[in-house]
């Protein structure tokens, strides 16, 4: 009897041993931060002296290897996002003898509900996230808003939530500009002095402090499913920081330092530079070298592209790239310009700027809401994506807040359809592309039996039923179909259903109309779009 009692005694330790041991396995959901904080030397420079590397690995499985970075006051920080469920064994190798050698485990648990990871390519010219989701960017443009008072911050997020664009194109240096020259509250360098009242920086050393407030930001948008398309570098500074004219090894350092702290973000993008050209510092050359570092130093891949001033395409054949990132009106103010770009890049694209809504005398400031909405839809229409922009200035002359520059609150109109505009790209089937690409300029295919055809700011009474025999890769129109007829009016964010169904016909010159040559009544408006779709027998 002593003997079952001994072996029951040492079940029941055994058993609370190893549950013990489990309990102190972190768990961290896929996509979500594990980090851990380690207590160093601050002695010299940790920013420039330090190494700090941890590999994490599954049992026949991934290897991700990172970098750890100084996060102040002897602080040492490595981050790590757990891209598959399961046991994940890390160990830290360190040049500090005090870091270094240190293992340990966590336990990725399946994703929360709200986060499906980080955004890639899909196929040739589309998004989803890590999940399989189909993400489609409807993003907006707040460049300096991190610079800006924390009230002035709060509110930008307040109208982002509203609005509910799920990507923001945003600068991590200051800007000094014409309708933005506010001075930071922190700087990404320490300041080491003064000098005709403007701060000289130490670009030897980083400051931790600001790249704690970027994070939160960071965090905040990811809260709202917006993705941070984070800007590095920028033309708008003219002497006045010196961010714009730092030497080859502090952009290196700064951009190995940002990717340490920011890569384990599942909503990071990364774009090398607004209007790169006229960064006149740097050459093509360098900036192939700083999006490789970029690309090298990030162990997760994040989206990664670069943009230009008005026409200026950067080589984005560059393998480095995910996508583009454009500027250039001229493919979204008309019917089939924009299918020509995505024909050229075998990749995903992206107008970033394509002119703003607003008031301003620029004439890249002055579009009309509705136009800003059609520029989008011509974009959609042909496979590729728009970012909106707003820039209304009512005290001209004024330090006001403009979205585009500061963030804040909406003065426009376009804004408020971004909503409806992502319930109807939700319902997609597929994504959006020209069904007959060279021929049909105003028929998008988003898979069989699926079609939405886009009359912008044309005005017509009727419309006669007819759709192109050709539907991109997908199975062609198939005579004695059946299809309904919406009417979606994209400005006043209504959908109709047309009554009765339409049948098509045989082959006619490649395209195919209704066996008894119907037509739609089409109320005298324009941005009017036909969501065609096959009739339920």
């Amino acid at each position: 009897m002593e003997h079952f009692r001994r072996l029951a005694f040492c079940m029941l330790y055994l058993f609370t041993f190893i549950w013990q041991l489990s309990a102190q396995v972190k768990k961290i959901p896929q996509w979500e931060r594990f980090e851990i904080v380690l207590q160093g030397t601050a002695k010299g420079n940790p920013f420039a002296d330090a190494s700090l590397t941890a590999t994490f690995w599954q049992q026949g499985g991934d290897t991700v290897n990172v970098q750890g970075f100084y996060d102040g006051d002897g602080r040492y920080v490595i981050r790590f996002m757990p891209i598959n469920p399961g046991v994940w064994y890390y160990s830290i190798d360190s040049n500090i003898a005090s870091l270094a050698g240190k293992r340990g485990e966590i336990e990725c648990i399946p994703a929360k509900a709200d986060n499906h990871g980080p955004v890639k390519v899909r196929g040739l010219h589309d998004f989803e996230y890590a999940d399989g989701t189909v993400y489609y960017p409807l993003g907006t443009t707040a460049y300096a808003w991190i610079h800006m008072s924390q009230a002035v911050q709060e509110k930008t997020l307040s109208s982002l939530k509203k609005a509910q664009f799920n990507k923001l194109r945003m600068c991590v240096f200051p800007k000094n500009y014409g309708l933005c020259k506010e001075e930071p509250e922190i700087y990404p360098f320490f300041v080491k002095g003064h000098s005709d009242g403007k701060p000289v920086f130490d670009f030897t050393c980083l400051n931790p402090a600001f790249f704690r407030r970027l994070e939160k930001r960071i965090d905040d948008l990811r809260y709202l499913g917006v993705e941070a398309d984070l800007i590095l570098f920028h033309p708008y500074d003219k002497g006045r920081w010196g961010f714009d004219n730092m030497p080859m090894e502090v952009n290196v350092a700064y951009i190995k330092y940002l990717t340490a702290r920011l890569s384990s973000f599942s909503n990071v993008w990364w774009s090398l530079a607004n209007e790169y050209d006229y960064v006149k510092a740097k050459t093509e050359a360098d900036w192939e070298t700083l999006i490789q570092t970029v690309v090298v130093s990030d162990p997760y891949g994040h989206l990664c592209s670069i943009h230009g001033s008005t026409a200026t395409y950067f080589p984005y054949w560059m393998e480095e790239l995910t996508h583009t990132s454009i500027q250039d009106e001229a493919p979204v103010e008309d019917f089939g310009r924009a299918s020509i770009v995505r024909s050229i890049y075998r990749k995903p694209v992206v107008f970033d700027e394509v002119c703003y809504e607003g008031n301003l005398a620029s004439r890249w400031g002055r579009l009309s809401g509705p136009e800003m909405l059609h520029r989008i839809w011509q974009g959609l229409i042909a496979g590729t994506y728009v970012t909106h922009g707003e820039c209304y200035q009512w005290n001209a002359g004024s330090m006001d807040t403009i979205f585009w520059a500061k963030g804040g609150e909406w003065r426009g109109e376009s804004w408020k359809r971004i909503p409806f505009t992502r319930s109807l790209l939700d319902t997609l089937p597929h994504p959006l592309q020209l069904a007959d690409v060279s021929r049909d300029h105003r028929t998008a295919t988003a898979g069989e039996g699926y079609y939405l055809i886009y009359f912008g700011k044309q005005i017509q009474d009727e419309w006669l039923f007819n759709l192109p025999a050709k539907n991109a890769s997908y199975r062609k129109v198939q005579a004695g179909t059946k299809y309904k007829v919406e009417i979606i009016d994209t400005w006043n964010m209504t959908v109709t259903e047309y009554p009765g169904t339409f049948e098509v016909g045989k082959t006619i010159d490649y395209r195919h109309y209704d066996v008894n040559y119907r037509k739609v009544r089409l109320p005298l408006l324009p941005y009017l779009m036909l969501r065609i779709t096959v009739a339920d027998e």
